[in-house]
Parts: structure tokens; C-alpha cells; sequence
């Protein structure tokens, strides 16, 4: 090689430990969510005690979904770039928990009619 050509520099790739390293953004929006569907749930109880169960198995539904984009490689959510936090999908079930046991302690405590009066 003569002086006259420009060497060339080569960019190294960050190490894959350097790439595990760095934090992917991880979502919280759902956390809201859950904490006002479980406050409607609570509400509408009094019109019918299966309402709450109703929107507390919406809920589990949607914690389901959240969970398989974490943890189902088929899923075609897997592969986002910003997946829903653990701490996200944790209160999401939690929501549908409790409106679970909300539903149950409405009917032995005879709080609300089973089907709403129309």
C-alpha cells in the first residue's frame, strides 16, 4: 500500500455483554388502565354482581396477552421493541383478581342483583 491511500477504520461492534447491558423500554401504560376498568368494575357491581366479573375476566384476558409478549416466542407481539413491564402485567392481574373476589363477596352479601333490572 502506498501512503497515499487512507486507511481504513474499522467499527467494532459493542460486545453482546455491552448489548445486554442496555435497558430496553419496558411500557407502565396499562397500569392506569387497570386501576380505572377495576374502579368501574367496583361500581357497576351495584347494578349487577356479574359485571365485575365480567370486566375482571376482560382483564385476565389482557394480562394473558400481555404475558405471552414476554414469554411466547410465537407470538408476533414477542418481537416489539417496547413490551408491557412486569410490573404492568402484574397489576393487570391483580385487577381481575380482585374484581374476582369482589364479585364473589357482592353475591354472599346479596349487594346487588345477579342480572340488572331493565
Amino acid at each position: 500500500m502506498s501512503a497515499g491511500y487512507p486507511y481504513r477504520t474499522r467499527r467494532s461492534r459493542p460486545s453482546r455483554s455491552a448489548e445486554a447491558q442496555v435497558e430496553r423500554p419496558r411500557s407502565h401504560a396499562a397500569i392506569p388502565v387497570a386501576i380505572v376498568l377495576a374502579a368501574i368494575g367496583l361500581y357497576v357491581g351495584r347494578y349487577s354482581v356479574l359485571l365485575p366479573i365480567l370486566v375482571g375476566v376482560v382483564l385476565l384476558y389482557a394480562g394473558a396477552g400481555f404475558l405471552s409478549t414476554r414469554l411466547n416466542p410465537l407470538s408476533p407481539h414477542f418481537y416489539l421493541t417496547r413490551k408491557p413491564s412486569w410490573t404492568a402485567i402484574g397489576v393487570v392481574f391483580l385487577a381481575a383478581f380482585l374484581l374476582f373476589y369482589a364479585g364473589y363477596e357482592m353475591w354472599l352479601v346479596h349487594y346487588g342483583p345477579l342480572l340488572p333490572h331493565l
